[in-house]
Order: structure tokens, then C-alpha cells, then sequence
């Protein structure tokens, strides 16, 4: 729910269009599944983009309740390179969506990247103006040791720096990474 509502808007308008859908009770994928895209978008619409996500969550569901039985615990029972390739089939679901349900959801080590780890990338050159979600995602996955709560980790202090200091506007003194990013030899 939280990987699609959160797209283009901050978590605390999310958090109260899930507010929203847990005073309706129907909070749940079979809560979702009935309930008609037009009153899933009224109880949605402080997280933004309202119709375009009921569009989205409904799609979400209809592939959870077709495939799994809306079963959650069922769908992630799969292996991620599988599962990660029907979440992308599923039309609005991108690869941060897509990884960000795996990840968070699923409990499956896959890295997120989003805007702000992209943006303190480059920044720092540590990625080119083009690089690519995957090319990203390469970095890290392929960096370190595949493990969830790492995983969450990393995407967390990414956002923590950029919303503190590596902002659209960047704060850089006082930045943790201002003289770069340490080496295996520096401790």
C-alpha cells in the first residue's frame, strides 16, 4: 500500500490515506479488492495523485486476488527474480515500486533506489547524470552482502542525508560525506 501511495508525495500524507483506509476497515487486499476505485480514491486523496494511485492500488490488487488469492504471505513465498518480474508486469508498477514492496513487504533483498539515493549519488560522482535504475541497483547489490535489514538500512540513511543535508538545494557543511566517501582504509 505505502510503496504506491507514497510516489510523488511526502509519508505523512501518506500515512493519513491509511488512516483513511484503516477507519473504512479496508485495509486489507480483500478490503481493497471490493471496495469501487471511486471511493478508493476519496479515501486516498490526501497522499496525492488520488485517481492515478486508486488506478494503480486496483491493478495491484486485482494481480494479488488473480494470482494469490489475495494472499500475501502466499505471493511472497515466491522467489524474487520471479516475483519482481510479475510485480513489473503489473501496469503502474515500476522497478522502486516493484522493490520497495519486496523489499519492505516481502522481506526480500532487493535495494531500493529512489530520487534521493540517486541524487546524493551523483553528487558525490559516484553515478553519471544517466545512469540507470539497474545500473544503481547494481552498485549496492553487488557491494554488499545480500541482506534485508542492510538493505533497509542503506535506503534509510539515504533518505535521512538527502532530506537533511544533500537536499534540492544542498546543505553541504556539516554533511557526513562533504570530504567524501570513506575507503576501506580510512576507519
Amino acid at each position: 500500500m505505502g510503496a504506491v501511495l507514497t510516489q510523488n508525495t511526502a509519508w505523512r500524507n501518506v500515512e493519513r490515506a491509511i488512516e483513511n483506509l484503516k477507519e473504512a476497515d479496508v485495509l486489507t487486499p480483500h478490503g481493497l479488492i471490493g471496495l469501487d476505485e471511486a471511493r478508493l480514491a476519496r479515501l486516498i486523496r490526501p497522499a496525492g495523485y488520488y485517481n492515478v494511485k486508486a488506478r494503480r492500488l486496483k491493478h495491484l490488487m486485482n494481480f494479488l486476488d488473480e494470482e494469490y488469492g489475495g494472499n500475501l504471505e502466499r505471493m511472497f513465498t515466491e522467489p524474487l527474480s520471479s516475483l519482481r518480474g510479475e510485480l513489473l508486469a503489473v501496469k503502474g508498477i515500476g522497478p522502486e515500486t516493484a522493490d520497495s514492496i519486496l523489499l519492505y513487504a516481502g522481506e526480500k533483498p532487493t535495494f531500493v533506489v529512489d530520487a534521493y539515493t540517486r541524487r546524493v549519488l551523483f553528487r558525490h560522482g559516484m553515478i553519471t547524470d544517466g545512469a540507470s535504475y539497474g545500473d544503481i541497483q547494481d552498485l549496492f547489490m553487488q557491494s554488499l552482502p545480500q541482506d534485508v535489514a542492510l538493505y533497509k538500512e542503506y535506503h534509510a540513511l539515504f533518505v535521512r542525508l538527502a532530506k537533511t543535508f544533500c537536499k534540492t538545494k544542498p546543505l553541504c557543511a556539516g554533511c557526513p560525506v562533504e570530504d567524501g566517501w570513506p575507503t576501506s582504509n580510512e576507519k
